[in-house]
């Protein structure tokens, strides 16, 4: 069965989550630097069946574009023309940051681990994979 990613986009680095080949659990995968991104992918999706990918948007609290809304449309139009078999879905990412610092400390990671700002972008991703994956669940 195939498998849906989920792309936590910034401009230094990329935070990806991978479900099971049923779709019920979202797993961290990598962080790769954001020029990096689009080898990593294309191999990936090689040695990978991936149909869909949930790349997050990012909102202020009122619910308006945030400042980096242009940067993620350009890297998403860019997706969608490298990968037009791959269903994009955008999931509302405010909060995905904050919650994946939080979990961090209640699994009772190192400080130094948590320091780590790509354990936190995996870790966010998986967070934006799973809300997907309930989100269709439910519906």
């Amino acid at each position: 069965m195939p498998r849906v990613i989920a792309i936590d986009w910034g401009s230094k680095r990329v935070g990806l989550a991978i479900t099971d080949e049923l779709q019920l659990i979202a797993s961290p995968l990598t962080t790769v630097d954001t020029k990096d991104i689009w080898t990593y992918l294309q191999t990936y999706f090689i040695k990978e069946n991936v149909v869909k990918a949930v790349i997050g948007l990012p909102l202020q609290m009122n619910g308006l574009p945030s400042e980096s809304q242009g940067r993620i449309e350009q890297f998403v139009k860019e997706f969608q023309n490298k990968f037009p078999d791959i269903q994009v879905v955008r999931i509302d990412e405010r909060f995905t940051s904050k919650m994946a610092s939080q979990s961090m400390v209640q699994s009772g990671m190192r400080k130094s681990q948590r320091q780590n700002k790509g354990n936190v972008d995996q870790i966010a991703a998986t967070i934006l994979l799973q809300d997907y994956l309930l989100r269709k669940a439910i519906s």
